[in-house]
């Protein structure tokens, strides 16, 4: 997992979830996951389609949150599931080894769950209230995240953790610290009026560039 950036998309309308991903994509992000709770099967499919278009004309990522069918039809590189989400070892069976299969997790039994079931990368989070997720676990923060790395790191347990949830550019230096892959994005990214310069800076960081405190 090279890329240290996830946007996941927002938008209540079709046109609201392209827009917003085009808008990233041009900014320089190269990694999405299309997140669209509330449009129905097909709605669904045709941004995905669509945005599956967009994302290769940047040569970026597309992951399709939840819907594993749909990762197929539109050939995305993979799917985040959730924890009520369809379970890992169904979804890997469905699209095999070469796609990817992200899980979320929101403590350190859930981390080592996911690890368990041979996901390739965790969601963990959230790091701070979102108004992006309706039921919303527990908050982390840097310390809950900080404490469960380290005992990753203790166990030896190696696998790309992305913090999430409510993340602004002033947090991602001390997040970084904590020895996690990377972050995802949401709403900084999508409510932004210079995408590209925010782009620039969050990358400066996750790349280790600049001290920024």
């Amino acid at each position: 997992m090279a890329n240290k950036l996830q946007y996941i998309s927002q938008g209540e309308t079709a046109q609201e979830q392209i827009t917003n991903i085009h808008k990233s994509l041009d900014a320089g992000c190269e990694w999405v996951q299309l997140r669209f709770k509330n449009a129905n099967k097909k709605d669904f499919e045709e941004v995905a389609t669509e945005v599956k278009k967009i994302c290769d004309s940047y040569n970026a990522k597309l992951i399709i949150n939840d819907q594993v069918d749909i990762v197929h039809k539109v050939d995305a590189c993979g799917v985040h599931l959730g924890l009520q989400d369809m379970p890992i070892k169904q979804a890997r069976h469905i699209l095999g080894n070469d796609k990817i299969i992200g899980g979320t997790s929101n403590s350190l039994e859930d981390v080592l769950m996911r690890v368990k079931e041979e996901c390739d990368y965790i969601g963990l989070g959230p790091f701070r209230f979102t108004s992006t997720k309706k039921k919303l676990s527990p908050i982390l923060g840097v310390e809950g995240i900080n404490k469960i790395m380290q005992e990753l790191a203790s166990q030896s347990i190696q696998i790309p953790v992305y913090a999430i949830g409510g993340i602004t550019y002033s947090d991602v230096k001390e997040i970084m610290e904590t020895g996690v892959a990377g972050i995802a994005i949401s709403g900084e990214i999508t409510m932004h009026p210079n995408k590209k310069e925010l782009l620039e800076n969050f990358n400066q960081i996750l790349n280790g560039q600049i001290n920024h405190s």
